[in-house]
């Protein structure tokens, strides 16, 4: 069989995608489905795999280089062609040593610290640093940790910013780092291993690339919570019906609340347009969405990931069930793509397989609201003769102020829970 050219897949709009790792090298012999390299949205993380069997005869991307869809990123020979030798690598081409660029402004005074950075969001996402010196690894740390490797101070050779340059930036000891914000002052470093046996564990990719995102969110969107609860004693009912008739069916399909919580969200979004929007970037007018793109959290090993079910109007209980459980299990094997992640309008956060009685979810920015929801709990209702047992679910909307005022959340609540309370207003 003759070479064949691999290539990057759809991840959706995304361009200038940067290379972060390379996980095989000339001569490897892999598996369909095994990781060739790792891109780096502002989404998440996303492994390229191999689309068959064979041996890598060559690279043609580096660490550091930017790809799209269509991108060539190798070239193999597949099972029963024959391998060629693996070619040796190019030589190291000769280092740039860029002219300082000067920073506008008066120099810092002797004894007083660099100005601090500006509040995380307010200025554009760092992509290659422009011309600092640094190694690949030191520019994937500096982005994990939201650092601008152009204020950093360099102690390497020739310039070249270090690990612990990047270090010691996010401790203060050169200069506050970008995540501190404006005027927030860092929590000071602590040893805590002199109060007794410590064990320190890496965050996990996730948890690295999400910080920053949730950090400038709750910095940048003044949000307020607004709590209700709705009687779900009549919608349970109903969803166990076609839970019992999802396991039975030929494709085994689980209904959980959550396809409800999607449809009835969409039909109040259609009454309220205002919560389906979200500010422009001049912050003077709001710009509606004629599409309603639902995103929901996704508790997994790695920390939490918003899938977003695409066209959630078009959909049938059934249907989103569906989409929920394999959207689900790709986000626990960790092969959910940037494409399957974006595009969302609004949010729903379900805690109710866990518990608790109310929480404020952080809004996700650029979108204007959020919905939290807990576990459900019996409790008496008045019915003006009587009190009656009824299953009643705690709703918490949160809500950017900027954008919605306190009585139009609470309208929003109020008629959500009406959809809820009333199945026969769904679209199942």
């Amino acid at each position: 069989m003759s070479k064949i050219e691999v290539k990057v897949p759809d991840i959706g709009d995304f361009k200038g995608v940067p290379v972060i790792e390379i996980l095989v090298k000339p001569g490897d012999a892999i598996k369909a489905e095994d990781p060739l390299i790792v891109l780096e949205s502002d989404k998440a993380t996303m492994e390229v795999p191999a689309p068959e069997s064979g041996v890598v005869s060559e690279l043609l991307v580096q660490v550091g280089d930017k790809v799209a869809e269509g991108s060539p990123i190798l070239t193999l020979v597949a099972d029963g062609a024959a391998a060629p030798s693996p070619a040796a690598p190019p030589p190291p081409a000769p280092e740039a040593k860029p002219e300082p660029v000067p920073v506008p402004g008066p120099a810092p005074e002797a004894g007083k610290p660099l100005s601090t950075m500006p509040i995380l969001g307010l200025r554009a996402p760092l992509a290659d640093f422009g011309d600092v010196l640094a190694s690949p690894a030191v520019r994937r740390l500096a982005r994990e940790l939201d650092i601008d490797l152009t204020r950093t101070p360099a102690t390497g050779d020739k310039g070249r910013i270090t690990k612990e340059d990047v270090k010691a930036f996010l401790s203060g000891g050169k200069a506050a780092p970008a995540m501190a914000g404006a005027g927030i002052p860092e929590i000071p470093a602590i040893d805590f291993s002199k109060f007794g046996p410590i064990e320190e564990k890496p965050l996990s990719r996730i948890r690295k690339l999400s910080g920053p995102f949730l950090h400038r969110s709750w910095l940048n969107v003044p949000a307020v919570t607004h709590n209700d609860e709705a009687d779900i004693t009549d919608l349970e009912d109903f969803r166990k019906k076609l839970d019992d008739e999802g396991k039975k069916a030929k494709e085994p399909t689980r209904v959980s609340l959550l396809p409800f919580l999607i449809r009835a969200s969409v039909a109040v979004l259609k009454q309220f347009p205002d919560f389906n929007s979200s500010l422009s970037q001049a912050k003077d007018s709001l710009i509606h969405k004629k599409y309603w793109h639902i995103g929901f959290a996704c508790d997994t090993p790695e920390g939490l990931v918003v899938p977003v079910i695409r066209d959630a109007d078009k959909k049938g209980v059934l249907d989103l069930a569906r989409e929920l459980g394999d959207l689900s299990a790709k986000a626990r094997a960790g092969k959910l793509t940037p494409a399957e992640m974006s595009g969302a309008t609004f949010t729903i956060s379900s805690l109710g397989g866990i518990g608790g009685t109310s929480f404020s979810p952080i809004v996700n920015a650029p979108e204007v609201a959020i919905l939290g929801v807990v576990r459900s709990k019996m409790a008496p209702v008045w019915t003006g003769d009587e009190f009656i047992p009824r299953l009643m679910l705690p709703l918490s909307l949160s809500y950017d102020h900027r954008v919605i005022d306190g009585a139009a959340a609470a309208r929003f609540a109020r008629a959500l829970c009406v959809v809820l309370e009333d199945i026969r207003r769904l679209s199942l």
